[in-house]
């Protein structure tokens, strides 16, 4: 398969960190579940987190339990910058290096950090991808920023708050 094949079987998500969400970790991850699993209903078979605290953490983890059960499933971790992690509690960094551990593909999209990097992630995970899972409030973020950048590039969003 070329690229564009490729792309088409390809999600990302973009979402909240807990900080900025009303919804609690026990309330999204279930909201989160459901769109992945329709998304592989769907023929969705790589998923790309940018491993962000929140909603691309949960997603990964919510991908590597599907992986168990479908052994065509992969997941893609893109890291704005090396040391991602490095500001993390200990048990968040367990959790990112877990997933890291089992992820089909780990890639630094930016050699260092600086201003825009995770600008540059999120648009390097939609320009690979053919839906964006989002958990999206409607205020300002990078996560908008990211949904905007999907809009204007014809990516099919499914916000999972929408469905509230």
């Amino acid at each position: 398969m070329n690229q564009e094949e490729l792309r088409l079987h390809r999600c990302c998500f973009t979402g909240h960190r807990p900080d900025k969400m009303e919804l609690s970790e026990k309330e999204v991850k279930p909201l989160l579940k459901k769109a992945i699993e329709e998304a592989i209903l769907k023929g969705y078979v790589t998923f790309i987190t940018g491993m962000a605290m929140g909603t691309d953490i949960w997603a990964a983890e919510i991908v590597l339990e599907q992986k168990k059960k479908n052994k065509n499933l992969h997941l893609i971790c893109a890291l704005p910058h090396p040391n991602f992690e490095s500001r993390r509690s200990s048990v968040e960094k367990m959790r990112f290096n877990r997933i890291i551990k089992n992820a089909d593909l780990v890639k630094e999209i930016n050699d260092r950090y600086f201003a825009g990097c995770y600008q540059v992630r999120n648009k390097w995970m939609v320009d690979k991808s053919n839906l964006v899972i989002a958990v999206f409030s409607g205020q300002k973020s990078g996560t908008k920023n990211t949904i905007d950048y999907a809009k204007r590039k014809g990516i099919k969003i499914i916000n999972i708050l929408d469905i509230l």
